[in-house]
């Protein structure tokens, strides 16, 4: 399995996944109005990164990182919005292989912190994480959508 950065040729193939991925999440979600965000970030380096799995020419998954910025954390922060691996090759160890794929990306980017939200009926994820050295802060993410 091999890491890129994702293009505007792979949009069509991390589409299909986002819908899997959202279903599975139980989020809302559109590819239609979901595409053009997605093309954004793609273009939009200073925003964030997509990731992309691959074998050959097959997708196999994808993480996207957004880039934010916190003192806490001595400046650059990344959150890890999305990471996913499609079903037929979950369970080998690739799901950690992309992980690792992010963390590099973060790091690479002088991201200090990385930033999760994972579904706490979800356990295999919060395995994976908590493998990975990821905890939960003594504090809730709160969000309020701005009109």
């Amino acid at each position: 399995m091999h890491f890129r950065p994702a293009t505007s040729s792979d949009v069509p193939a991390i589409l299909d996944m986002m819908e899997d991925f959202n279903r599975l999440e139980h989020i809302p979600w559109q590819r239609g109005p979901g595409e053009a965000p997605l093309r954004t970030l793609i273009g939009s380096p200073a925003l964030g990164t997509v990731g992309l799995a691959a074998e050959g020419d097959a997708a196999l998954g994808y993480y996207i990182l957004t880039w934010g910025f916190d003192l806490e954390w001595g400046g650059r922060d990344a959150f890890l919005t999305e990471l996913y691996l499609r079903a037929k090759f979950r369970g080998g160890g690739r799901g950690r292989l992309i992980l690792d794929a992010a963390l590099a990306t973060a790091r690479a980017h002088d991201a200090r912190a990385i930033h999760l939200m994972v579904r706490t009926d979800n356990t295999p994820a919060l395995q994976l994480y908590r493998n990975a050295g990821f905890s939960a802060p003594p504090r809730v993410l709160m969000t309020r959508p701005l009109d």
